[in-house]
């Protein structure tokens, strides 16, 4: 694919050190803490897979990977820089370097998908409109999407179609860092296989690196060079990591930890039992501060 001229920072050599550097972070939404003292390395061309049941910051971690949401305490570092220490205009520079494929897909509705695809390299570059167009041509092809989908609406699209043109506008700009949120979610299990066989295919791209969040175990052991699996800081005692689990696919496959086991096998048996304790405990709860209240009336 022809690489385009990009007016932010381009593509360099990678460095000793790792691409990002996430040290010690903590985000809290008002009162509540969703990820805690959370440390971790990517290395360049690395394909990272964070796993974990839903609520558990997946998300949340991904985004503030590039920025979009700012650590309450500790550092993102991409290639030794403090991404705390840029300015808006910096920090919009380095996002060309990234390309992230939202849930959802995040597409303009109003726009056709070729306009969809072609936002970024209009915005970022400075190539013609014949340029934009093959590029453009190019990496529908890349994402096995007809030509015929150019000219359609978003919402003419299947959810698959819509993933795989998500995917296109993120290759836009050649990125160096690609992530993924929940790529296979809402799929059936061929389209899942497409979705994934195209994660694999872009970490194939020189000194690309992947992140892709995911809750689905087929994902992971096909596009993972290693995990890490988070768990819910609500059903962790104090001190405890939150990440329960980082290694290999294999690796994975052989852990003892009950909490991966019960992840990994499905036993929603347990999880629902534990659900059951919680609303009880918080039952319980309501119940006495009522009943004091009712006392201090009295």
């Amino acid at each position: 694919m022809t690489t385009p001229a990009i007016e932010a920072p381009t593509r360099e050599a990678t460095t000793a050190g790792p691409l990002l550097f996430i040290d010690s972070l903590s985000i809290n939404f008002g009162d509540q803490q969703v990820l805690r003292n959370i440390s971790l390395e990517l290395t360049s061309g690395e394909s990272l897979v964070i796993l974990g049941e839903s609520g558990c910051g997946k998300t949340v971690l991904l985004k503030t990977m590039i920025g979009l949401i700012q650590p309450t305490t500790g550092d993102v570092r991409f290639e030794d820089t403090s991404l705390a220490s840029m300015t808006e205009r910096q920090l919009a520079h380095l996002r060309t370097r990234y390309g992230f494929v939202f849930q959802g897909a995040a597409l303009f509705d109003s726009a056709t998908v070729a306009e969809n695809i072609a936002f970024p390299l209009r915005e970022h570059t400075q190539l013609d409109e014949d340029e934009i167009a093959k590029i453009v041509a190019e990496l529908v092809a890349e994402v096995g999407l007809p030509r015929a989908v150019l000219t359609k609406k978003p919402v003419e699209l299947s959810g698959g179609m819509r993933k795989r043109a998500g995917l296109a506008r993120a290759l836009a700009l050649d990125p160096q860092l690609v992530l993924y949120d929940e790529p296979t979610t809402g799929l059936d299990p061929i389209m899942s296989d497409v979705i994934n066989e195209l994660i694999l295919r872009v970490h194939q791209r020189p000194e690309t690196t992947n992140v892709v969040v995911t809750h689905d175990m087929t994902t992971a052991h096909k596009v993972a060079d290693r995990i890490i699996m988070l768990y819910p800081l609500s059903r962790l005692k104090k001190g405890e990591s939150q990440i329960i689990f980082t290694g290999t696919p294999e690796e994975l496959d052989g852990s003892t930890d009950p909490r991966v086991r019960q992840f990994i096998e499905g036993k929603a048996g347990q999880r629902l039992n534990e659900l059951r304790n919680e609303q009880n405990q918080k039952d319980c709860a309501l119940s006495s501060e009522t009943n004091n209240q009712e006392n201090d009336h009295e």
